[in-house]
């Protein structure tokens, strides 16, 4: 029985549903992009696809599903500081820009017939709640998805560190990084160089040794430093948002422990 955001009673229906896997999905901004506008604005038939592969992986296998969603699709904080936009300044508009596409999910995802709820770290009562981990954490038990908006909530921090932060806040298993017509994390670009090696399992400390850019450095160290694991797929193959969020058997593995190795 849920009695308010700062006291929770645990009863026996929590403890079975502290049990099922709860994860953290990273959805990019440049994902949710029209190719029409130059990857600007929201694809409608994306966010409508992506929408009903997570519905999907909560109604039929009971998956807790918190989203972050990017927003370089609207405005993009560091390319706005490069024009002479205050780097400050420049992240709150890409803050902004998450809500914009965590509020256009969540229209899909209830179309899809999820429940939902935003949760932002900007305050914005009209729009969406604000972030209190211990009520997210309630949404997800009772079937929920909830979709964190806003970044962290403060500048020159990635939407990568928001997701392994919110993890790590949530108690999430996993982090599950959605990249845009990309399988994996690759020792090279595979679109400029045909011969780049797709990883299967990938040891952390070696991600940030190689300088990998599938993820910033400060979400690596972050993971790597609570020993969270993620696994970084391709979301444009149809049904691997679905795969990866109930058993991430897709694209590559990331964590402490692992040893890297390449897919054969």
């Amino acid at each position: 029985m849920f009695i308010d955001s700062e006291r929770i009673i645990v009863t026996d229906s929590m403890a079975q549903n502290a049990s099922k896997r709860r994860v953290v999905l990273k959805l990019s901004g440049e994902a949710f992009g029209d190719d029409e506008f130059k990857g600007h604005g929201l694809h409608i038939p994306t966010l409508a696809a992506v929408a009903a592969e997570i519905a999907k992986a909560v109604k039929l296998h009971g998956v807790q599903v918190a989203i972050v969603c990017g927003g370089g699709n609207q405005f993009r904080g560091a390319d706005l500081a490069k024009q002479g936009v205050d780097r400050a300044r420049a992240d709150y508009m890409g803050m902004l820009g998450t809500v914009i596409n965590a509020v256009a999910l969540q229209d899909f995802l209830d179309q899809a017939g999820a429940d939902t709820r935003v949760q932002s770290a900007i305050a914005m009562g009209q729009i969406c709640e604000p972030y209190i981990p211990r009520r997210a954490i309630h949404h997800l038990e009772k079937g929920r998805v909830v979709i964190f908006a806003a970044g962290l909530g403060a500048p020159y921090f990635s939407t990568d560190t928001t997701c392994v932060q919110r993890a790590l806040e949530i108690a999430a298993c996993e982090v599950l990084v959605a990249k845009n017509g990309v399988g994996g994390v690759y020792n090279d670009d595979p679109r400029t160089n045909p011969a780049a090696k797709l990883f299967v399992d990938l040891k952390t400390a070696d991600a940030v040794a190689m300088g990998l850019k599938v993820m910033d450095s400060t979400a690596f160290t972050l993971a790597m430093d609570n020993n969270l694991p993620l696994t970084i797929f391709d979301m444009l193959q149809a049904g691997n948002i679905t795969e990866a969020l109930v058993d991430s058997s897709v694209g590559t593995h990331v964590a402490k422990n692992l040893e890297t190795s390449y897919a054969s």
